[in-house]
């Protein structure tokens, strides 16, 4: 069996552990990515919304609050610097009934306390008046949401890590670690259908819909402290039709996501979703991305609550994407897991679990705080949000 041995392996090529690896070369380390797929971000990284989101409802003192604040001014401003196409579009938040209006304003004060300072919140009149195809009885106008072209994002944060020395290695899937001796040892398949072993000081588990699978297969981890993965699937279709705005629409959030929303891509073509249709744990072992036809019916009554005028006929099969969720006892959690060597008493491992949304905004704040995380041996909450 081949050996190697580097500093730092990344696992997995997803838009964080891109960023990550991007991050770490450029301090100087040698870095080895291993991703299963032939390609990177090939998941959830390249089946999302690919929206810069503004950090709105995340709890004050959740992980997603502070690394999607922090991370939308890094990504901002990483995208003007190295020229990666997005757009600050803006968003809205519907209360479609007024039942909802309440807990728009408990969002609006979340976003406000999260550092959000940008946000408005608009009542009937004022949303009709400036969105005339929109149905609501009030609104948040988010200006500071936006989109991304996350594709040229990952291109660039590769070539960024390739300059810095780091080295992708596709079609290598991780299938276990030895954490019981004083550098990590990973067993890969390789692309021939051999096994081989790297050998690392440093490992950053990236691997989004597979990283708790590798954990619970390894030696000399403690199974108990992972959190059980759960997934859930969430289909896109596509509009046919001119968008009625030229923003993001978003209802308020349901159970498990964030509601079926209308977003646009870089050339202004509308997609709504994603839903929300759990998974069982079988599912990562003969993964289906099929979108799911008995979910339009559904799409068409969402999305009538805040366009009423929606065309019959005009939404087509797109795409789907699955969440990497995490759960505790049986209880889904809503925050990400970072764990460091302080949660997990094994020198040089950081596991990021459960990065779904806002995960893409979060990549580079992400990214920042596995470093710092490395260099102290500390799960690390992130760095103060600021602009940059």
């Amino acid at each position: 069996m081949d050996k190697y041995s580097t500093d730092t392996v990344v696992v997995g090529a997803g838009v964080v552990g891109i960023a990550v690896a991007a991050r770490l070369a450029r301090s100087g380390r040698e870095v080895f990515v291993l991703e299963r797929h032939p390609h990177y971000g090939l998941e959830t990284s390249s089946r999302n919304s690919e929206v810069i989101h503004a950090g709105i409802y995340y709890p004050e003192s959740s992980l997603k609050a502070g690394l999607c604040v922090r991370g939308k001014h890094l990504l901002y401003h990483y995208c003007e610097q190295n020229r990666v196409p997005f757009r600050r579009c803006g968003k809205l938040i519907v209360a479609t009934e007024k039942t909802q209006v309440d807990k728009l304003e408990a969002i609006y004060r979340q976003g406000r306390q999260n550092g959000v300072a940008d946000l408005n919140l608009w009542g009937k009149e004022s949303l009709h008046k400036l969105y005339p195809e929109l149905s609501g009885h009030a609104a948040i106008w988010s200006p500071s949401t936006g989109i991304i072209d996350s594709h040229q994002l990952m291109t660039r944060l590769m070539q960024e890590a390739e300059i810095n020395g780091a080295q992708f290695l596709f079609r290598h899937e991780v299938i276990k670690g030895d954490f019981s001796s004083d550098r990590i040892e990973l067993e890969v398949n390789t692309p021939d259908g051999q096994t081989c072993l790297i050998r690392a000081s440093e490992v950053v588990n990236c691997a989004g819909l597979s990283a708790i699978q590798w954990l619970n297969a390894s030696n000399g981890i403690c199974h108990a402290e992972l959190p059980e993965p759960c997934f859930a699937k969430g289909n896109y279709f596509a509009l046919t039709v001119r968008p009625p705005v030229d923003c993001l629409v978003y209802p308020v959030p349901e159970e498990g996501g964030l509601g079926v929303h209308l977003t646009l891509d870089m050339g202004g073509r509308g997609r709504f979703g994603p839903d929300v249709e759990w998974l069982n744990t079988e599912w990562q072992d003969n993964p289906d991305y099929q979108v799911s036809a008995r979910s339009l019916p559904r799409f068409y009554r969402e999305v009538r609550k805040y366009w009423p005028s929606l065309p019959e006929g005009s939404l087509v099969a797109d795409y789907c994407g699955v969440r990497p969720k995490i759960k505790r006892d049986g209880q889904v959690l809503n925050d990400y897991l970072i764990q460091a060597s302080d949660a997990h008493q094994i020198p040089g491992l950081v596991n990021l679990l459960g990065i779904e949304s806002p995960g893409l905004t979060c990549c580079l704040a992400l990214a920042e705080t596995v470093q710092r995380a490395l260099d102290s041996e500390e799960s690390l909450e992130p760095e103060e949000s600021q602009a940059v």
